[in-house]
């Protein structure tokens, strides 16, 4: 492989510059044997802007930061960039254990700030590995050009992007270019038009969709859009927050998901919905107290909350707005309304890391294609690149609810530091959870 330049060396190139990673690199700041380059395509970072709602909370606590559950005394800690913003006693007078959202993403600019080894900007194109010499190397392109990098690890942290599904794609216009359609992710930045708007359907029923339409609701109380809210779910369901339900989400949990058989994990997995795509109890309060709102004043554009409906199609109309065709479930009756525009809390998949290509065929996969995903959270490999090789938030299928949960970061990149390193520079927590997953030998009756 030709290098059109001096190649850097590193122990470890994580690739993708979110919270994983970053927390990644957090932990390893205090290592001294250890250096870590994290690398994003991105200009600068930004996590989640378009939903950073001025009020909106994380849905995990503080304690979730990027290092405290393995290491709360760390000096990257989100209790660390309290005190040193002088925020520490208006915190805890606030008596919320959940910072906003946007609280969080200052943090994390804070600890982007202190920590040595991020690139934005950089692109990965091809990662390649020497089987000779033991390491990577990885071809990108930054600001200065293409540059290669070797490493002896690699972490690919590089999230999801968001998913607009077919049948809500306009079939005369490319849904890239239809203004339209809008996916929940950009909606802040298309918020004004969207409260212009004559109507408005939000179609999902997951936390992103209900606070676009808690959002909406507001204005429509002052006068704006029409609102409909179109859900597949049978009902507006909760997040399932309760304590031992909340036990699923630890690492007790994550060991046990792991060592169950393929088929077994990917069927149990059908019953983890409502860990992530259900509201948060607050959100549905606030709606249904602007819904109660709205029966005090007079005459306001129409609501319609409708649960039970799997959308068919979309189509444009003449008169620039969109027609939504559904189909309910317990009645197996055809719907349809018109709208202006339609906001799709349609979620998001896993990016496709295509620079793996040159490595593929070393990599184990399952029935499904899925990386095969060890312990360690390492991908499954043939000859020395077993061990080299690690995923942050692309093994759903492989450690269940928890993989792309904030509360689990801090223990995967404990458990892959000390693989890269050889040694437990990381202790990891050990009782986590008091429900008993598994099965005891000696308690089977045969």
């Amino acid at each position: 492989m030709t290098d059109p330049t001096t190649p850097e060396n590193v122990d470890v190139l994580a690739i993708g510059g979110g919270p994983f990673n970053l927390g990644l690199a957090a932990l390893t700041s205090t290592v001294d044997d250890a250096e870590v380059l994290v690398v994003d395509s991105a200009d600068r970072f930004a996590w989640h802007s378009g939903l950073m709602f001025d009020d909106a909370k994380l849905q995990v606590s503080f304690l979730s930061d990027l290092v405290s559950l393995v290491d709360p005394t760390h000096p990257l800690s989100f209790l660390a960039y309290l005190a040193d913003v002088d925020r520490l006693y208006p915190f805890l007078v606030r008596e919320d254990f959940f910072p906003t959202r946007r609280e969080y993403e200052a943090y994390l600019l804070w600890v982007i700030d202190r920590v040595p080894g991020l690139r934005f900007g950089t692109t990965v194109e091809q990662v390649h590995w020497d089987e000779a010499a033991e390491h990577f190397e990885v071809v990108m392109r930054g600001p200065d050009g293409p540059a290669t990098v070797i490493a002896r690890h690699v972490v690919v942290g590089i999230g999801t992007a968001p998913v607009v599904p077919e049948v809500l794609q306009l079939a005369s216009v490319a849904p890239a270019d239809s203004a339209s359609v809008i996916h929940s992710a950009d909606y802040l930045p298309n918020r004004e038009r969207v409260r212009r708007a004559g109507s408005v359907t939000v179609v999902g029923s997951g936390q992103s969709g209900a606070e676009i339409v808690a959002d909406l609701l507001e204005a429509n109380l002052a006068g704006g859009p029409a609102v409909r809210w179109w859900t597949r779910t049978g009902w507006f369901a909760p997040l399932d927050f309760t304590k031992l339900s909340l036990e699923m989400t630890t690492p007790a949990y994550m060991e046990y998901f792991h060592a169950l058989p393929e088929a077994t994990r990917d069927e149990v997995r059908k019953g983890h919905w409502q860990f992530h795509k259900g509201v948060s109890a607050d959100t549905l309060a606030r709606i249904h107290d602007l819904l109660y709102r709205r029966e005090l004043h007079g005459k306001l554009p129409a609501v319609q909350l409708r649960n039970g409906v799997t959308i068919e199609g979309i189509e444009p109309i003449a008169d620039g707005g969109l027609r939504v065709r559904g189909r309910h479930h317990d009645t197996g009756k055809l719907l349809s309304h018109n709208t202006d525009l339609v906001i799709a809390a349609t979620g998001y998949a896993e990016r496709r890391p295509d620079f793996l290509a040159p490595i593929s065929d070393r990599l184990r996969r399952d029935s499904c294609g899925r990386f095969v995903v060890e312990t360690n959270h390492s991908v499954g490999a043939s000859g020395t690149l077993a061990n080299r090789l690690f995923v942050a938030n692309a093994e759903h299928h492989a450690y269940g609810v928890s993989a792309p949960n904030l509360d689990i970061g801090a223990v995967r990149n404990a458990k892959i530091l000390n693989s890269v390193l050889g040694r437990q520079e990381y202790r990891l927590p050990r009782n986590t959870a008091f429900t008993s997953f598994g099965v005891d030998d000696d308690l089977v009756v045969e």
